[in-house]
């Protein structure tokens, strides 16, 4: 069971992150400071953090690299901070997320899960095979077919897979789809994704006639369902 530690000194968000994740399959452990997350992160292991900017004690933008210095895994910070400048700043010192405050709890569960299957592959060279229908995707060889016949796939039509594959039922907005694929800050880049999609669609088409990505009009894509 993986392991996060939710450092967040508001006790209601706090508790709502925790329980969430919690029924979702994870092991929370709860700090409402800078320093006692800290002192966590110094003394017990885990698999991820989840960071909020405006703590006690020590704000998020010092405890980051502390954090980082102490355990090698993902921070995703959650903050009321919404400015492009903070955003980039943080990701530029070490966070691999930044979601902000209101935020989906969902979308929280589903990025933790992005992170923590991200650092996991990448840090135990696991193999690992996801399969959807017909599709197939070997994250090792990074390989990708559809009833047997090979899809050339760029790198990030490979990872737009791998994130709709991974997560089935979930709806991916285009920000969450950049960040995962491209590992850069995302500044609203519609015709990017779109053309990604697109040229996807069409390697697909080549080989099968069913539809296998489900535009969400207003909201991103997905997988598509089997009619």
């Amino acid at each position: 069971m993986s392991r996060i530690l939710i450092i967040e000194d508001d006790t209601d968000i706090n508790n709502m992150m925790a329980e969430a994740l919690e029924k979702a399959g994870y092991e929370c452990t709860q700090a409402f400071s800078g320093t006692e997350g800290l002192l966590h992160a110094r003394g017990e292991s885990f698999d991820l953090a989840v960071l909020d900017l405006m703590l006690p004690g020590m704000n998020g933008e010092e405890l980051l690299p502390k954090l980082k210095e102490t355990q090698s895994v993902p921070v995703i910070v959650v903050s009321a901070k919404d400015g492009i400048d903070s955003k980039v700043e943080l990701l530029t010192s070490g966070a691999e997320d930044y979601m902000t405050k209101p935020f989906d709890i969902q979308e929280l569960i589903a990025r933790v899960g992005v992170q923590i299957r991200r650092f996991s592959a990448g840090g135990e060279g696991k193999s690992e095979a996801l399969a959807y229908r017909e599709l197939k995707l070997d994250t090792e060889s990074f390989t990708a077919s559809v009833r047997g016949e090979k899809l050339e796939l760029t790198r990030q039509e490979f990872k737009i897979l791998e994130l709709l594959l991974s997560y089935p039922n979930k709806v991916f907005s285009k920000q969450d789809i950049y960040d995962y694929a491209w590992d850069d800050i995302y500044i609203g880049e519609d015709k990017t994704i779109n053309v990604h999609i697109s040229n996807i669609r069409k390697k697909l088409k080549a080989v099968t006639d069913e539809e296998y990505i489900e535009t969400v009009w207003g909201i991103g894509f997905r997988l598509a369902k089997k009619l």
